[in-house]
């Protein structure tokens, strides 16, 4: 009689069973750690259900597609900036704020918007509209318009310069060049932004 060398192992546990908004999480955490591992297109349902250990039923039920699933992991993990630096002048202020946007933009979240921004199709993208001005333009909008106002109170900004062009030049730029031109976006390149197009721009006229 063979017998053999091989004994069998104690049952593996099965995983908890999760409901509610901590199922929910895990499923939205796993469409970012998808999302940033295999993009847009590598992107689905059933993947994302693996990765949040759960059934793929779960995932349809709260979401019928990956459009609506993406959207709200984004919303739901999309880091931010809550305070505007006030470092005393206007630059340091600029610099500081460049880099904390470029934190989230290099974030997990942000990896995952950019691959989406990046991979959709011109339908897809406005599906994510919202996302993107509500996320990420309009919030660095609003810290822009503070150290602006905050330099023209100094005098260091020309008091014509609180106004929405001036305000969408950075996360334009940021947005253009990180998609367009592959931008990482160094400090070298925040530097030269700052001193060579946003200090021109805001300087006070001259008498």
């Amino acid at each position: 009689m063979v017998t053999s060398r091989w004994t069998a192992g104690p049952p593996q546990a099965a995983p908890p069973r999760r409901r509610g908004v901590v199922l929910e999480r895990a499923i939205l955490d796993a469409a970012l750690e998808q999302l940033g591992a295999v993009g847009w297109k590598g992107l689905t349902m059933e993947g994302v259900a693996a990765g949040a250990q759960t059934g793929k039923a779960a995932v349809y039920r709260r979401w019928p597609c990956k459009e609506d699933l993406v959207a709200d992991a984004l919303v739901a993990g999309m880091p931010r900036v809550e305070t505007a630096p006030d470092l005393g002048s206007v630059r340091e202020d600029l610099l500081t704020l460049c880099r904390q946007v470029r934190e989230i933009m290099y974030s997990p979240p942000g990896i995952a918007l950019r691959a989406v921004i990046h991979e959709c199709d011109e339908a897809q993208a406005e599906r994510f509209q919202e996302v993107i001005v509500g996320g990420v333009v309009e919030p660095t909008v609003m810290l822009l318009r503070e150290v602006i106002t905050r330099g023209i109170d100094r005098g260091e900004v020309r008091s014509d310069a609180a106004n929405g062009y001036v305000f969408d030049v950075i996360p334009a730029m940021m947005m253009y060049r990180s998609k367009m031109c592959g931008s990482e976006w160094s400090d070298q390149d925040l530097e030269e932004m700052v001193d060579q197009l946003m200090l021109p721009l805001l300087r006070p006229h001259e008498v």
